[in-house]
């Protein structure tokens, strides 16, 4: 029986097992080792009747010995990285809401969204005409004041008067002195500036309205200290580090750049059993924006020196996993089985961690159409089109 009508059988009774009863993960599980016993048996008993028949049907033994046509491949050594996609955002340190300090009327608003603004620029003026007063007043006493303890003290230099006279006055200068720098200081914080600079992204202030502290006037974000963060599976703590490699994608840009892993936590977020991370974000030729979702590619696996085979390459059977390969038989080239023990995979390629030495040579196309044992002829470059697509 070739190949072919081989894999027709097979299909055909995985085919029947799906369309029996039963629907959950146990049952199918039942199906499929039942089917792959059949499978086994069905082989074995093909296998024999070829062997009868190529000894008493010369043109059968003819047929069956008829080469087919396969690529090859040699997977040599090379490093391997295994990767996981993990959902991250766009987030800022310097984009921050400034808020009111001190009661007050917003007197004046000197921004509008989108304006870009420099370190210190003034963005909101208060009514600062109670604070001004205040200060005029404070003044007038501490002249007072400086007054009466200069004199005060020439008079202690003296002898004259008593030291309590002295510390009075010169408690009353202090404590004024006090109270003028708190004005002072209160003053500046009817005046609010940007604290770099930036660009204006809201502006809730209005004039007119009554501020009081902590109240949004507004938000000014810069893209000079971006980064990305996003949360990783708990099942990958141990595996993903500071200074990681990761590939990052901007879905809405359509670009891709590689940095480094920043900063991982040591705190497990007891909500979604998730970790944070912090990806270094480098200078880019195009624009973002906070909270602007990305996609990691976070490199939890690398293995150096290690051999790896496409995926679809790697079958498996009752016995475990294997791959064909070139071998020779009575002078002849024929498929063999060669069984290996995979270990991850990434990107359509799995690492091979037992059963190959990377110097091979592995059938790649065609190989969904040899057996153990069948001839098999190794394409030229210009029949390489001519191997069926598997």
């Amino acid at each position: 029986m070739k190949p072919a009508s081989l894999l027709f059988v097979i299909t055909m009774i995985l085919s029947a097992c799906s369309q029996e009863g039963g629907t959950s993960a146990d049952e199918k599980k039942q199906e499929l080792a039942d089917a792959r016993k059949e499978y086994q048996s069905l082989r074995e008993k093909i296998d024999k009747l070829e062997a009868e028949l190529k000894e008493i049907d010369p043109e059968f033994a003819k047929q069956a010995n008829k080469a087919i046509l396969v690529s090859t491949l040699v997977p040599g050594k090379d490093t391997f990285v295994h990767r996981i996609d993990v959902r991250g955002s766009v987030s800022s340190r310097r984009n921050v809401m400034i808020s009111a300090e001190i009661p007050a009327r917003i007197e004046r608003v000197n921004v509008r969204e989108g304006q870009s603004v420099s370190k210190g620029d003034v963005l909101v003026t208060m009514d600062a005409d109670i604070i001004n007063s205040n200060i005029r007043e404070l003044k007038t006493q501490l002249e007072l004041a400086n007054t009466m303890f200069e004199r005060q003290e020439r008079l202690w230099k003296q002898k004259i008067g008593t030291e309590m006279q002295y510390l009075q006055a010169k408690n009353s200068k202090e404590s004024l002195e006090s109270r003028l720098a708190a004005a002072q200081a209160q003053l500046s914080q009817a005046i609010v500036r940007a604290p770099f600079s930036g660009t204006v992204d809201q502006v809730p202030a209005r004039e007119g309205e009554m501020a009081a502290p902590g109240m949004p006037l507004v938000r000014l974000n810069s893209p000079q200290d971006m980064y990305i963060e996003a949360e990783v599976s708990e099942r990958y703590l141990g595996k993903v580090a500071k200074g990681d490699e990761v590939e990052v994608y901007f879905p809405i840009q359509d670009k891709r750049v590689n940095t480094t892993i920043a900063a991982v936590s040591d705190v497990i977020n007891a909500e979604n059993r998730t970790f944070r991370i912090d990806v270094r974000l480098p200078q880019v030729d195009f624009k973002l924006k906070p909270n602007q979702v990305t996609v990691l590619k976070v490199t939890d696996y690398t293995k150096k020196e290690a051999v790896s085979v496409p995926t679809h390459l790697v079958l498996r059977d009752d016995k475990g996993e294997y791959v064909y390969a070139i071998g020779n038989q009575d002078k002849s080239t024929v498929a063999k089985k060669v069984r290996v023990k995979s270990g991850l995979t990434y990107a359509g390629v799995t690492e091979i961690v037992e059963g190959l030495s990377g110097e091979e040579v592995l059938i790649d196309k065609g190989f969904r159409d040899v057996a153990e044992g069948v001839h098999v002829a190794v394409a030229k470059q210009e029949e390489i089109g001519k191997v069926a697509h598997n």
